[in-house]
């Protein structure tokens, strides 16, 4: 049974030629602080897991599992809260997913036991899965099309204060004489604050007037969609969404693209970023934890940085299409070269410098674009749908990229994990030329239009 959302072509054109305002940097705050805190949740597992693994006498499988599962339920969540948002607005859902975000992170400190943490970090995985489709939805329907890259960009780049605030904790927490099992669980509970600290301005956030327009409430900026909602009930029905993206050649050819760029950057990119200590470790001499956390503080800080920086300064100057390309095609390179050098893992710098050049193109790359992808390239009736699932078959990459990088990093070392990395990236790069738009300077009425 079809939806009976009415979809009058308004017209937008004076949203779509403004500039950025109080208003769009304000959406960018409460959005991008969840973004501060799904990477600070899900990178930060690294380093917990090696001070646990001592402790805790952790085998293979448990450390797969505890370092994936937050991924594999963040599917989930992406599904849900994507779909739901579709359905009663990005309004009504909004804030939602950060207080089952903070639950799992609260949950996930306490702990005893590593099955239990692997339980609460499901939990916390649905949360983190709900904030992507409604966040980069809420900001591309507000922004103007000169500027949208732009803005979704800034929103997701809130990662890399959670990728360096990360490191640098737990840093100072093991320079202190804490015992690393208040070290862990500090570093765990601390994901839960930031999640708390945005969720009343997320609730107190007006519905955009796109969707209002669709649902046929145009002008009612304050409307409570709840009405809308059940007024609809007996006609909209969960599985509308995904049929309606099934039905178009041209929509489910863009969302099998947008899908498996986010599905191969997330494998490549989440097993060697969770992976991270593990993969550092296998560098020449006897470095402390503390040391190899540094390391990994500064190639964020000198690489990844940069990389997100680039892509907001150039994401409607160059193109969501080449700067995906360039990504994908540098990311092949840069794996590649780790793969086939003899004993570059025994050759401190030049090692340091090709891995950081692999952090450097992946955000300055596939990481950002398959992030804003699909926030332009769904119509509105559509559009958390489709980017939540995208981004829940991103998840699922993440999720087999992390928990099977230790198993290829223990079998057969660097050069495997390394080389199914750049083949990886290949692909991508194949999948972004053949099955994908350039969205630059389109309103996202044009790219509704051009979807069938």
């Amino acid at each position: 049974m079809a939806t009976s959302i009415n979809f009058r072509q308004a017209d937008f054109s004076e949203m779509d030629n403004a500039g950025i305002t109080k208003v769009h940097w304000k959406i960018v705050l409460i959005s991008g602080v969840g973004f501060f805190t799904d990477a600070y949740d899900l990178f930060i597992i690294g380093i917990v897991m090696v001070l646990l693994k001592p402790m805790w006498h952790i085998g293979k499988l448990e450390e797969g599992l505890v370092e994936s599962t937050a991924l594999l339920a963040s599917a989930i969540g992406a599904l849900l809260f994507g779909r739901i948002a579709d359905i009663v607005g990005r309004k009504r859902i909004y804030g939602v997913e950060m207080l089952v975000l903070a639950a799992g992170a609260a949950a996930c400190a306490l702990s005893p036991n590593i099955w239990w943490l692997i339980g609460f970090r499901f939990i916390l995985g649905i949360g983190i899965g709900g904030d992507y489709p409604v966040s980069a939805t809420i900001i591309s329907e507000y922004a103007g099309k000169a500027h949208r890259g732009m803005l979704i960009t800034l929103v997701f780049a809130m990662q890399a204060a959670g990728l360096i605030f990360g490191p640098l904790l737990a840093a100072a927490l093991l320079t202190t004489h804490l015992s690393y099992n208040v070290v862990w669980r500090i570093l765990i509970s601390i994901g839960a604050l930031p999640a708390l600290a945005v969720y009343r301005a997320r609730r107190h956030l007006k519905e955009t007037p796109r969707f209002l327009e669709a649902a046929g409430l145009h002008g009612l900026e304050y409307v409570d969609t709840k009405s809308y909602s059940t007024r609809k009930s007996n006609s909209t029905i969960f599985w509308d969404g995904f049929q309606h993206l099934a039905g178009s050649k041209r929509l489910l050819s863009q969302l099998i693209g947008a899908s498996a760029a986010w599905f191969l950057v997330d494998f490549a990119y989440y097993g060697n970023t969770v992976s991270s200590p593990l993969v550092l470790s296998g560098l020449g001499g006897d470095h402390t934890i503390l040391q190899r956390t540094l390391i990994q503080f500064g190639i964020f800080v000198v690489f990844a940085v940069p990389g997100y920086a680039a892509a907001v300064f150039t994401m409607d100057k160059l193109g969501r299409k080449t700067i995906q390309s360039l990504g994908f095609g540098m990311m092949a390179v840069t794996f590649g070269l780790l793969a086939i050098i003899p004993g570059i893992e025994k050759r401190t710098y030049p090692f340091l410098m090709i891995y950081g050049f692999s952090y450097f193109f992946t955000k300055f790359g596939p990481n950002a674009t398959v992030f804003v992808y699909p926030a332009e390239i769904f119509p509105v009736r559509v559009r958390t749908t489709g980017h939540g699932i995208a981004a829940a078959i991103g998840k699922i990459g993440a999720f087999a990229g992390v928990f099977t990088f230790p198993f290829l990093m223990h079998s057969h070392g660097l050069p495997l994990v390394e080389g199914t990395a750049a083949i990886v990236c290949g692909l991508g790069l194949v999948v972004t030329i053949f099955f994908l738009p350039e969205t630059r300077g389109k309103s996202l009425e044009e790219l509704s239009e051009q979807s069938y």
